[in-house]
């Protein structure tokens, strides 16, 4: 079976000339090794995804996923740092 579909991380708010860069300015590679990486976190998104079903329906707004959609991220972080790392100079 294929593996969930894991949407894009949001676009973090920049403005407008920020957005088309400069020949000579630094690329951002991290949106991109995040997208990379995240195939290998399918098991706690599939966590995060089963834990938003559960809560499907909560009229109290007390229950959340909020520790699984961060573990979600922290495996995405470890496979993202050595890459992105790697690149610095």
């Amino acid at each position: 079976s294929s593996p969930p579909h894991i949407p894009s991380f949001p676009p973090p708010h920049t403005p407008a000339s920020a957005t088309t860069p400069m020949a000579d300015e630094p690329v951002d590679i991290k949106p991109q090794l995040q997208e990379e990486c995240k195939p290998q976190c399918s098991k706690p998104w599939g966590a995060y995804r089963e834990c938003l079903k559960r809560i499907d329906g909560d009229t109290t707004g007390e229950a959340h996923c909020t520790g699984q959609y961060y573990d979600f991220l922290h495996c995405v972080d470890k496979c993202v740092a050595p890459k992105l790392f790697a690149t610095l100079k």
